[in-house]
């Protein structure tokens, strides 16, 4: 009955404007993966010094409407997108090897948290755990607010990142994955998985379902 009330006054419109629902058949068929990994090697060029592996399920410029997709389901709050980003990252997964990791969200402060009503990676993150049988642990902790990232150089973001994160866990598993929406400069999975490193963890791998390659 809520639902109905706020479809009433308050109309669902999809990526592109239609009405009725927060995406279409259409869009969806729009949303197609074109996955991109990174190996150690390839980070390490580009000066990510902790992270193992990167798999993007696309870059904005291969998928268009994702990057629309990602900033309604951060910004403009629609909790209901978590399903559809985080089947689009399931199709460009590669096989696990024999090791099976935990899955970590990328943390939020609890500032950025109460603005958007959730964290995005922790939504992403419990989904995929489910889809592939793996456990998901909330590993890291954001203790200082590091405020918005988005128009950041990267010299400014890794000022920013620097000791932003703390290891909740005594004794962490052996291999972890973040799970984010986005990595641009790859800033903060790096500094996440400095201080998972730091704490134990052999090794570390992110999972995001877009790559803005244009901004790193």
């Amino acid at each position: 009955m809520w639902q109905l009330f706020l479809d009433l006054f308050f109309p669902r419109r999809s990526l592109t404007g239609s009405e009725g629902a927060w995406i279409t058949e259409e869009e969806r068929r729009r949303l197609v993966p074109h996955p991109v990994i990174e190996e150690a090697a390839d980070l390490r060029r580009r000066g990510i010094r902790s992270l193992d592996r990167l798999v993007a399920a696309s870059t904005y410029a291969d998928s268009p409407l994702l990057k629309k997709a990602i900033r309604t389901f951060k910004y403009g709050r629609i909790a209901a997108l978590d399903k559809e980003l985080a089947q689009f990252l399931l199709k460009a997964l590669p096989v696990l090897e024999q090791e099976q990791p935990v899955l970590c969200p990328v943390p939020l402060h609890w500032m950025r948290r109460f603005q958007r009503g959730f964290n995005q990676s922790q939504r992403l993150a419990r989904l995929l755990a489910e889809a592939r049988g793996l456990a998901m642990l909330p590993l890291l902790r954001r203790i200082r607010w590091t405020g918005s990232q988005a128009l950041r150089s990267r010299g400014d973001r890794l000022t920013a990142m620097d000791r932003a994160f703390r290891c909740t866990a005594d004794h962490p598993p052996s291999s972890v994955v973040l799970v984010d929406d986005l990595s641009t400069t790859g800033t903060t999975l790096d500094a996440c998985a400095r201080t998972l490193k730091e704490a134990g963890v052999r090794r570390v791998e992110g999972w995001v379902v877009a790559h803005d390659q244009k901004r790193t």
